[in-house]
C-alpha cells in the first residue's frame, strides 16, 4: 500500500509523479500516527481512535483499516518531516476537505485528555501546511471540543 508512496515523499520518485488516492490517505493516517507519537505515549487508545478516524474518512473493512494504520506507522516513521506529507496530501486532495483533517487531528489530540501545547502547536501548523487559516482551525478545534466533551 505505502511502496509507491515512501519513495515518493523520500525524494526518490520525481515529484511530478502522479499520486494515487489511496496513497493521499496514507499519507493523512501518517500525519495522524505522528500527532499521536507527538507525546511518546503511543498506545491502544490512539490506535483505536486513530482506526475511528479513518474509518470516517472512507468506507473500509476493519482488516483494511488496520492495513492502512500500520502502512501509516511506517511511513510516519520513515519520512522525516511534515512538510512532505502534507504537499502529498495537498496535491491530491482539496482544500476543502482538508478541514476535514485538521478536524480528526483536533479530535484526536482529545484522545489522553485535553490537547497540550505541543499537540495545539502542531495541529496548527500541519493546518498551516494545509493550507487552512489559524482562524478556520480555532473554529474546528472549538467545533470538535463541543463535539467530544459534553461539558464545553
Amino acid at each position: 500500500m505505502f511502496r509507491r508512496l515512501l519513495p515518493r515523499l523520500l525524494g526518490e520518485i520525481p515529484a511530478g509523479a502522479a499520486l494515487s488516492h489511496d496513497d493521499a490517505e496514507v499519507a493523512v493516517a501518517a500525519l495522524l500516527v505522528r500527532l499521536a507519537r507527538a507525546d511518546n505515549r503511543y498506545g491502544e487508545p490512539e490506535r483505536q481512535r486513530i482506526d475511528v478516524l479513518l474509518s470516517l474518512r472512507q468506507r473500509l473493512a476493519p482488516d483494511e483499516i488496520a492495513d492502512r494504520r500500520a502502512a501509516a506507522e511506517m511511513v510516519e516513521a520513515e519520512v522525516p518531516d511534515t512538510e512532505r506529507l502534507t504537499a502529498a496530501i495537498r496535491e491530491r486532495i482539496p482544500r476543502e476537505q482538508c478541514a476535514g483533517i485538521v478536524a480528526a487531528l483536533w479530535d484526536l489530540a482529545r484522545t489522553d485528555g485535553p490537547e497540550t501545547l505541543w499537540e495545539t502547536a502542531a495541529v496548527d501548523r500541519i493546518a498551516q501546511l494545509l493550507g487552512i487559516s489559524e482562524a478556520d482551525s480555532a473554529r474546528v478545534r472549538e467545533g470538535v471540543a463541543l463535539a467530544t466533551d459534553p461539558d464545553s
